[in-house]
């Protein structure tokens, strides 16, 4: 069965999380680098579209704390509706305030040692699996 791909967009990295072929559970994935003053690395994500199976995509969206967007935002509906298009997927925004924060509490929750507990990646990757996991907690069951 097709996955859903997980995006927690970030300025250095950007933590990708795939669903289970049922899609009922998240589970985090990779985080790939981003070169600054560079495009993002669409090829790479593209790459997990086919290795995986994608089906739909759903990226966080960083809204403000009083729920409004800002510029960030809009750089980052860019960025999913460009990949959305490249990857000729259905999109969908996942409201995504506080993920970061959730994830680095969860990483460190787990007993690694503290060499991997502080690799950012592991951290980007675990906000991408909270940001899917609400998407498809809140979605209608067949």
């Amino acid at each position: 069965m097709p996955r859903f791909l997980g995006v927690d967009y970030g300025e250095r990295r950007i933590g990708l999380a795939l669903s289970d072929p049922s899609g009922m559970i998240a589970q985090p994935f990779t985080a790939v680098l981003r070169r600054r003053g560079k495009r993002p690395p669409f090829a790479e994500i593209e790459r997990v579209i086919q290795e995986h199976d994608v089906a739909e995509i759903v990226v966080g969206l960083p809204l403000q704390s009083d729920g409004e967007e800002s510029d960030w935002t809009r750089e980052t509906r860019a960025f999913g509706d460009k990949l959305a298009v490249r990857a000729g997927l259905p999109l969908h925004y996942q409201d995504e305030r506080m993920t970061s924060a959730r994830a680095e509490r969860a990483v460190r929750a787990i007993g690694l040692p503290r060499s991997e507990r502080e690799r950012k990646g592991r951290i980007d990757a675990a906000a991408a699996a909270l940001i899917l996991q609400a998407f498809l907690d809140m979605r209608p069951r067949p």
